[in-house]
Formats: C-alpha cells, sequence, structure tokens
C-alpha cells in the first residue's frame, strides 16, 4: 500500500486527520469522549542566550459531557530549577537516577530551564492564572460548555536548561538541543478528571490534537522531530527529493522550519549544525529518517538504517499497521525516549547492536505511546511493558527469523521481562503495578513493575491463552483502541473477546496485587500401570498448568488443568498428545492427576517446561526418573 505524503499534500492530511481526531468522541451518550486540540505555534531561538520567545494558538474543544471551569497547562522546563519537586525527589529518593542526582540543584541561572506564560487569552477576554511549580493553573473567563470549541492565545518565552534528563542542551554527545516538553502543553481531562501531574522525571499524557509549528532558528542548523516538513525547498538539509530545486528563505541569518504533526499528543524536534540527515523509503510508503553527528559512530548509523527498516515492517505486520508516513529516528537526549513519529537516543559510542536495540524500543513506542496513548503515568506498564516485550519479539525475529534457532529465539521473546520482575518481587521491594508512576519508593521498583512485569503481562498471556490468540488480540487491541487512550480493562476485555475465556482474575492479582506464581510437583507414585502425580500450589497468584510427560522412549504428552475461573481452556500448542483435566480451583492447595502408564516408562514430569509462566521457583517444576537423576 502506498501511502500520501504528507509534506506534499497538508491540507489533504490535515482534512482527514482532523475528522480521525473527533472520531473518539463518538456519541453524546459514549463514556468514552476524547478531548481535542488544534495547536498553532511559532517560536523564535535565540542559539546564543538559547532563550526562546513564542506564540501558541490552542483550539479545544470539550468532547466530555462536563462543564470546565478550569483548564491546566504543563511547564515541563520549570522541572530543571533548584528546589523543583523534581530536584528534591532525584536527591532523595532511595536509589536515584544517576543521570539525574543532585545535577538540577546545581544549576546556575544560565543553565536552568523555564517556561514563563506572558499572557493569555479565552475567545479574546483576559484570563487569570498562576504557575505553580511546572502546572500553570487557568480561571477560566467562561465555563467550556460540552461539546464547545474555544481559543486560548498565549504568548511565552523559555530558556533550554543544559541537558539533564531526556530533554535540554548541549548533552554529553554535543547535540546542541533535544526540544521535548518545550511548551506550554494543556493537560489531559478524561473520564477521571484532570490530570495536570508535576513533572518529576517520569512519564507523559497528553490531548489528541494536530499541531502546526514554525520554528525559527540559524540557517546553519538542520531539525529532525515529530510531524511533516511543510516546506523542505526552502529549507533543502536533504528533505528535498531528488532533483527538486532549493530555494533557502534566509530573513536575518534564520531559517523558518514549518512542520505539520496530525492526529499526535505532543511534539518534539531537535536540532544540531552538525547532523548528518539520511532517509529510507519503505515499500509501503513510511518514510524513515535519521539524524546523527558526523564523524561520530558514522558505520553503525550507516547499518542502522536497512535494519530498521526490516524491524519496522516486522512490528506493522505484528502489532499493527502504523499509521503515520514517517518515522525519525534522531540522536540527542541522555539515552532512549519516545514521542510522537520520532525518539531521542544517544548514538556517539554504542555497538550497532547496541544502537539498534534501542532503536527498536524507542519506535516500538509509537505503537503503545504514540498511537494508543494510554495514561502512561497512571499505567506505565501497558507503554513500557508492551513496548518491552514487543521489542524481544522484534530483535528475536531480526536475529534468526528462520532456521534451528528461530524457536529459542522465539522463546526467549515469549519470555520477556521475567528477570526483572522475580527479581524484585523475592526482593520484598516489589509494588503493585497499580501504583502511579511518580510514586513508587523506589525506581528499582518502578522500572521492574514497569518495564519487566509489564512485559511478563503480555508474554504470559500467551501461557494463559494460547500464543496464537495472543497474537490476534495484539492486533485487534491495536486497531481498537488506537487514538482512544485505553485502560487496563480495555486491553484485558480485547484478550477475553479473541480468547472467549474469562480473564479478569488475571489483571486483579498480575496488576493490582504483589502476589507470586509457584506451583511444584509434589510426589509421583507409580500404582501397577498407572502413575499418580500430585502437584501443589505454593505461591498466591494462580495459573492453568500445563504439565508435560516426557518417556523414555522420547515422546511427549501434555496434561492440562485449566483454571476454574478461566471458564474454558486455551487450545492445544503442540503436535503432542494432550489430555484436558477437570478445573482446578484457586482455593485447593493441590491436585492430583494420573497418567495411564506405568511410572518406569517415564523419564520425567514437568510443569510448564516453555518457562512462560513467572514461577518464583523452578527448582521444585520437575520431577526426574531416578537413573536420570544418577547419570547427571
Amino acid at each position: 500500500m502506498k501511502k500520501r505524503k504528507g509534506a506534499m499534500i497538508w491540507v489533504m492530511v490535515w482534512l482527514s486527520i482532523t475528522s480521525w481526531a473527533q472520531e473518539p468522541a463518538l456519541t453524546k451518550d459514549s463514556d468514552r469522549w476524547q478531548q481535542h486540540i488544534e495547536y498553532a505555534m511559532e517560536i523564535d531561538m535565540d542559539v546564543n542566550t538559547n532563550q526562546f520567545t513564542g506564540t501558541q494558538k490552542a483550539s479545544y474543544t470539550n468532547n466530555s459531557p462536563d462543564v470546565l471551569n478550569k483548564v491546566f497547562y504543563h511547564l515541563y522546563f520549570n522541572a530543571f530549577q533548584p528546589g523543583s519537586m523534581m530536584d528534591v525527589r532525584s536527591r532523595t529518593i532511595r536509589d536515584p537516577d544517576r543521570r539525574v542526582g543532585d545535577r538540577i540543584s546545581t544549576l546556575a541561572p544560565d543553565e536552568i530551564g523555564y517556561q514563563k506564560v506572558l499572557s493569555l487569552t479565552q475567545d479574546g477576554q483576559p484570563l487569570d492564572y498562576e504557575t505553580v511549580g511546572t502546572v500553570l493553573e487557568v480561571n477560566l473567563a467562561e465555563p467550556i460548555l460540552p461539546g464547545e470549541t474555544v481559543i486560548f492565545d498565549m504568548t511565552f518565552e523559555g530558556q533550554v536548561p543544559v541537558q539533564i534528563r531526556r530533554s535540554g542542551r548541549d548533552n554529553a554527545e554535543g547535540i546542541r538541543y533535544s526540544m521535548a516538553q518545550w511548551y506550554p502543553k494543556m493537560a489531559e481531562y478524561d473520564y477521571q478528571g484532570w490530570h495536570a501531574d508535576e513533572y518529576i522525571g517520569r512519564e507523559f499524557y497528553g490531548v489528541w490534537g494536530n499541531y502546526d509549528v514554525k520554528i525559527k532558528i540559524d540557517q546553519d542548523y538542520i531539525i529532525g522531530g515529530t510531524g511533516y516538513l511543510q516546506n523542505p525547498l526552502e529549507i533543502g538539509h536533504g528533505y528535498e527529493n531528488e532533483g527538486q530545486t532549493v530555494n533557502k528563505k534566509v530573513e536575518n541569518g534564520k531559517l523558518t522550519w514549518h512542520f505539520y504533526a496530525p492526529n499526535v499528543h505532543d511534539f518534539m524536534w531537535a536540532a544540531d549544525p552538525d547532523y548528518q540527515h539520511d532517509k529510507i523509503t519503505m515499500e509501503d510508503g513510511t518514510v524513515l529518517h535519521f539524524f546523527h553527528q558526523k564523524g561520530q559512530n558514522d558505520e553503525n548509523w550507516k547499518q542502522l538504517i536497512p535494519l530498521t527498516e526490516r524491524a519496522f515492517a516486522f512490528a506493522s505486520k505484528t502489532f499493527g499497521q502504523y499509521p503515520y508516513d514517517q518515522f525519525s529516528v534522531i540522536q540527542g537526549g541522555d539515552g532512549g525516549m519516545e514521542y510522537p513519529m520520532s525518539t531521542l537516543i544517544t548514538g556517539e559510542r554504542r555497538s550497532l547492536q547496541s544502537l539498534l536495540g534501542v532503536t527498536i524500543h524507542e519506535f516500538m513506542h509509537d505503537w503503545y505511546h504514540g498511537v494508543l496513548g494510554n495514561n502512561e503515568a497512571l499505567h506505565p506498564w501497558m507503554d513500557e511493558g508492551f513496548t518491552s516485550y514487543a521489542s524481544s519479539r522484534i530483535n528475536s525475529h531480526l536475529n534468526s527469523p528462520e532456521g534451528p534457532g528461530a524457536r529459542a529465539l522465539r522463546a526467549l521473546g515469549n519470555r520477556s521481562g521475567q528477570g526483572s520482575y522475580l527479581r524484585i518481587a523475592k526482593s520484598g521491594l516489589e509494588e503493585p503495578m497499580s501504583t502511579h508512576s511518580d510514586h513508587y519508593v523506589t525506581n528499582s521498583a518502578y522500572s521492574a513493575a514497569s518495564y519487566g512485569k509489564g512485559a511478563v503481562w503480555m508474554s504470559q498471556m500467551g501461557y494463559v491463552i494460547g500464543e496464537e490468540a495472543r497474537d490476534k488480540a495484539l492486533l485487534e487491541y491495536f486497531e481498537t483502541w488506537k487514538f482512544k487512550h485505553p485502560n487496563p480493562n480495555d486491553v484485558l476485555r480485547i484478550f477475553e473477546k479473541v480468547s472467549g475465556l474469562e480473564l479478569d482474575w488475571y489483571n486483579e492479582y498480575m496488576v493490582y496485587t504483589t502476589k507470586m506464581i509457584d506451583y511444584g510437583v509434589q510426589e509421583v507414585v507409580g500404582e501397577n500401570n498407572t502413575t499418580k502425580v500430585t502437584l501443589e500450589k505454593i505461591g498466591e497468584f494462580p495459573m492453568p498448568i500445563d504439565v508435560v510427560v516426557t518417556y523414555q522412549d522420547g515422546s511427549k504428552e501434555v496434561h492440562y488443568m485449566p483454571l476454574r475461573m478461566m471458564r474454558g481452556e486455551k487450545p492445544a500448542e503442540t503436535n503432542d498428545s494432550r489430555t484436558v483435566h477437570p478445573d482446578w480451583p484457586w482455593t485447593n492447595p493441590s491436585y492430583a492427576f494420573e497418567i495411564n502408564k506405568p511410572i518406569g516408562e517415564i523419564a520425567s514430569i514437568e510443569i510448564d517446561p516453555s518457562g512462560r509462566m513467572a514461577d518464583a521457583d523452578r527448582e521444585n517444576n520437575k520431577w526426574e526418573a531416578q537413573s536420570l537423576k544418577e547419570k547427571k
């Protein structure tokens, strides 16, 4: 399928995407409406002072059933000031992020970040507002009624902080500007109310909208980021197509870059005079852009391009078709961070494997953070965890798409996240995945829950309902909930619908508790020509159980115990003979079943040899015949 190019016909894109953006509002009685915003912003950057001035016109539509008397804006750059909540949190948390530590507290006045709103009106009427940390609290001149659209006009100025976390200037690899969270951004209002969280360095949540952005900066700078460039022939720098004539419009030594980004919830850009800009057009028409500093790791960045194309194609096939016309991989930031249609990654010293790995992880965020757009501040595992799982699948595919090693690599992808999750679970420091991302007691607990256990949520789902159903549900989840801010119940209901199984128990244990899975083979007894097996449920987290019996002749058979509250069973996943036994009620601490073979013919009996179930102690999962034990 050949896509239209947004940089060529942006008006058509705007008309198309505007209908997208309004669609989630559905009908008046729908409880899953979406607010909508149209930004038109212009800024003028002074690269000597690292300060900028700007104007913003925001057309805000209240699709909620509620009357709004206030609105809130995020002023993220204000976090980069001594004494800010981010500064204090970074210095007092038990396990500080080494990238931040006490660095904010030592910033000089010309190194801090700030965003100052100079004026703000609603439909022409001046507004009262107050800056409180990283949030602008605004009292409206008139309430915004359900279904009403109002216009907010703003003038503002900002200073780009020395790069500390994600955004800023002059990062460790010499990138001049990583402009993330750079503008006053309307907070999201949804069925839970306002989400005007202070910024302490964690996650984000934003309003779906269209961004029309003009950036005036010195003519030798090259910009990459969110959105389609609308004036490539006035800019050049590799954006023009072959054979086109560039006619740069330079005013006072500056160029004005004009971008349009349809149906996104944020806008990032990065700029440096030494960027090498490369691009490749995929078979489906998607253009991949790459920006890195010339002379830094050039060969690995060159090899990254075709590998990213392969990975991107696999992602669209496996997790849902990427809906935009381009994606940009940009050197900048402090490691790797996702933004709509783009990412910032470091890349000066990375090996090719590391460069590819961070690129895959960050672009995969554009499915879960960028397009599905769940509230990642409240449910970070739905973004970080699902992205980590998908990244493992993509890496496995690239390393061995076919051949004898493919199955083993796929198995690694299907067990993604277990190591970090089980380490924190056994340490006693685990916190429930339902914890707001800002309020974890430790950074390690946040990371293990959001990345590790979040990935386990998805990989283990393949064990619970079968991998074929899991993969079908992944695609249906994306198609059903793209651009609609899904919550934990929304994703679970898709997996129930596809599998035909009841799965409410899965979220109840996995998301809202820290209970662990632990099953064991308690006893194996031979009785004449049969063998009686007793399993024990040691952990408090119940699961359906696969037991694989391997015979002395090498043949295998599966004994399957569904969990009663699933109200059904998953289909057979292998060609081995399978016996479905009666349900195992979660209240019962043990379960006994018979094998219609004498014990002498059995080599081993093992619970979940696939390793997909996140069992806290796998040492008790396997019984082996004495002769095999003696050989070992």
